[in-house]
């Protein structure tokens, strides 16, 4: 697939450019063999009109004239033009070694019908055919470029800043650690970190999730992004090859790199089909023409047959399907890495997870404040959080983060001192703050009777003249669409588990949350795989859903492995699907869309084969012509490609 891109660096405007691209489908199945640049289109309509005109000219001079040689020829012409590609592709087929194709089985219907003298049937079956054909491939077209919208994302350029200004140089050039500057209206070219400035972003067209972001320095940002407001510089911390926009785009591009099991089975099926179907049409011209002596009537039988047969509805269908379905997921932040992991989802018993960063925000929070005393708390919080403000400890820092959202001014602290693994002990306004855990009370003598330790997370606790006055309870917080998200899970029939590394009091709590019945707390990464396993064999297939590095073994061992977008490279790389928003209501999104993609897949098959035993049954008792014939191969065709792309226009 050639592509052409014209990346615009502009002031403050959003530019739209017409992005041209050449695609050339190769249509890899038994039936179809052929390959259709979409760039001749034209010149395909060209040669159905030019056919359809000559069939309609040699009909007239038919019934008008009485010239049966002129109307021969200009049928033998007719056919020419809309034949001629397909007789010589069956040629070159057969030449190769691929006897069966659907090229060949047109080839010889048509021209068994000329045998027959039924030229206008002949003829007219070629012109249904490349009619059907022609649509069908405006269908799968249809279909790649609503998918392949995601290509534009990929940059031409980049503006590398310098000491000298900037400059623009091919986005396969920058490397990581450059400074890029990135205008408002502009499409986040590399994956980095904002380096100066803030702006709004747009991630729809990598999370799926419409609402604008606000970054400012050190956020990280995805390539594929729009930066809406302001412009910002970005340092880049991946190469092109390794950024988001290429991740997805390999994906989609290579979707038919590992085959599903149906898609496999579909090939060998037609490589197996369509030699018997010749056979059978053989024997039915020979066997009952030498009983009834009639033997017009059951050769054009046989060939009726032989457009019957012809299985392309069902082997061009399933892997349109799972590209289809590959598209949805992008379409909703969910990064399919191959048809594979769609048609394995369908079928798994287990959905196992990690907890921090999965069902939870991973991230500290303070949850809840008590207050001891006649102390304000307004008070309690500013003493703690002027005393934590002089901490890096993530801890100390979400107690700053609670006085910021409550709109508090902070004091300087003076004569502090912090004992390694208690806390902090300050000076603020003439008055001793101890902010710390339980050892750090103790080891001061602080009275902590009105103390009761809280269930799950970490306590930190204030003092302030000796005396308690406070208690901050702080913990991950768990996801707002966690429970109903498992609650889908189970709904299905799906059992919900939860591994982690916490604490059994952290998991305790997160499981009674989010609805989740079974959980293991305390494990190494080598624990989660062992458990895991044991999972597997005891219900089924397991899909695991994680984001941290350690949790790449475990998603390398799964039958399906789902990582969030935010985790770390090691788990992302790992998995068979990436939830790029990391919104946990996703998961259940990917068992939606594996389950539409199997549904419809063999609703195809199905439906199409079907279909033609139907009509192979009226055609035995002479009750479908060629032209009936046609349809049931083009026109199914042509129907299970719609009913493939609809998932595409599906809200998830």
């Amino acid at each position: 697939m050639n592509k052409s891109h014209e990346h615009c660096h502009c002031h403050g405007k959003e530019h739209e450019h017409e992005h041209k691209h050449e695609h050339t489908c190769h249509c890899e199945c038994h039936s179809h063999g052929h390959e259709h640049s979409h760039g001749s289109s034209e010149k395909e309509l060209l040669f159905i009109i030019s056919g359809a005109v000559l069939l309609v000219t040699a009909k007239l001079i038919d019934v008008f004239t009485d010239l049966p040689v002129l109307s021969l020829i200009v049928y033998i012409v007719s056919y020419c033009v809309l034949g001629g590609e397909i007789l010589t592709g069956a040629i070159k087929e057969i030449i190769s070694g691929r006897v069966f194709s659907e090229k060949f089985l047109m080839a010889l219907a048509t021209l068994s019908a000329f045998a027959l003298k039924d030229y206008p049937e002949a003829v007219g079956v070629m012109l249904f055919y490349r009619v059907g054909e022609y649509f069908e491939e405006k269908a799968v077209e249809t279909s790649r470029k609503s998918v392949m919208a995601a290509a534009d994302m990929r940059p031409e350029t980049v503006l590398l800043v310098s000491e000298d200004g900037t400059k623009s140089i091919p986005a396969e050039k920058a490397k990581p650690g450059q400074i890029i500057l990135v205008r408002a209206g502009d499409r986040i070219p590399l994956d980095g970190v904002v380096y100066e400035g803030k702006t709004s972003i747009d991630t729809s067209s990598v999370t799926g999730e419409h609402l604008p972001v606000d970054i400012s320095e050190n956020d990280s940002v995805l390539s594929g992004c729009v930066n809406l407001s302001s412009s910002v510089k970005i340092r880049i911390t991946k190469p092109l090859s390794e950024s988001m926009v290429s991740k997805i785009i390999d994906s989609i591009e290579n979707a038919s790199a590992n085959k599903p099991k149906l898609d496999r089975f579909i090939t060998r099926f037609a490589n197996i089909y369509t030699p018997v179907v010749v056979i059978v049409a053989l024997l039915t011209a020979v066997i009952p023409s030498l009983i009834t002596h009639d033997w017009h009537k059951w050769i054009y039988t046989a060939v009726t047959f032989l457009v019957i047969s012809c299985p392309c509805a069902v082997v061009l269908s399933v892997p349109l399907t799972y590209f289809a379905g590959i598209g949805a997921g992008s379409k909703n932040g969910i990064l399919f890495t191959n048809g594979t992991s769609i048609e394995a989802a369908d079928k798994i018993k287990t959905v196992v997870m990690d907890k921090t960063g999965t069902v939870t925000n991973g991230g500290f929070n303070v949850n809840e404040t008590e207050i001891y005393g006649d102390k304000d708390e307004t008070e309690i919080i500013r003493l703690c959080a002027s005393c934590e403000s002089q901490s890096t400890h993530p801890v100390a820092q979400c107690i700053v983060k609670k006085s910021e959202s409550l709109g508090i001014d902070l004091a300087e602290p003076e004569n502090i001192t912090e004992t390694a693994g208690m806390g902090l002990k300050a000076m603020i306004k003439g008055k001793t703050v101890l902010c710390g855990n339980l050892k750090l009370m103790n080891k001061y003598n602080i009275n902590i009777d009105r103390y009761t330790p809280g269930v799950s997370g970490t306590d930190i606790l204030c003092a302030v003249d000796g005396v308690l006055a406070g208690c901050f309870r702080i913990s991950d917080t768990i996801k707002p669409d966690a429970a109903q998200t498992i609650h889908k899970i189970k709904n299905r029939g799906i059992k919900a588990v939860m591994l982690t590394g916490d604490s059994e009091g952290s998991a305790s709590e997160t499981a009674r949350l989010a609805g989740i019945d079974k959980y293991y707390a305390k494990l190494l990464p080598e624990d989660k795989l062992r458990i895991m396993k044991d999972i597997r064999k005891e219900h089924g297939m397991v899909m695991f859903v994680g984001d941290g590095i350690n949790d790449a073994p475990v998603l390398a061992g799964a039958d399906v492995s789902a990582a969030m977008g935010s985790g770390a490279d090691a788990a992302v790389e790992a998995a068979d699907i990436v939830i790029m928003n990391s919104d946990m209501k996703s998961v259940s999104t990917v068992l939606d869309i594996s389950s539409d993609t199997n549904r419809i897949a063999k609703q195809n098959i199905i439906f199409a084969l079907a279909f033609k035993l139907a009509v192979m049954i009226l055609g035995f008792a002479g009750l479908a012509n060629m032209w009936f014939a046609v349809f049931a191969d083009s026109g199914v065709a042509a129907l299970c490609v719609l009913n493939s792309i609809r998932i595409l226009r599906k809200k998830y």
